[in-house]
């Protein structure tokens, strides 16, 4: 858990840095959203067949990518299964 958060720093730092501030808070926001969306969906995983788990990589996707990335982690995690 502290690698995690550890990694999110860098990556926020790199992005005041980088830039600027109004991007690196949107992604922050985006982030936070998206979490909330996995954590939404995480009781439903029974009924829907699939779990992904809350954890600060898919949120990071899913607040970057949107809907498409809810999609990428899901093949992700279906070819993943199938090896």
């Amino acid at each position: 858990m502290e690698q995690a958060v550890l990694w999110a720093a860098a990556l926020l730092t790199g992005l005041l840095c980088c830039r600027g501030r109004g991007k690196a808070v949107k992604l922050a926001l985006r982030t936070a959203a998206g979490g909330a969306v996995l954590a939404a969906l995480e009781p439903l995983e029974g009924l829907l067949g699939f779990s992904l788990g809350v954890n600060l990589f898919h949120a990071l996707v899913l607040g970057a990518l949107g809907a498409p990335g809810l999609g990428l982690l899901l093949m992700l995690r279906w070819s993943m299964l199938a090896l």
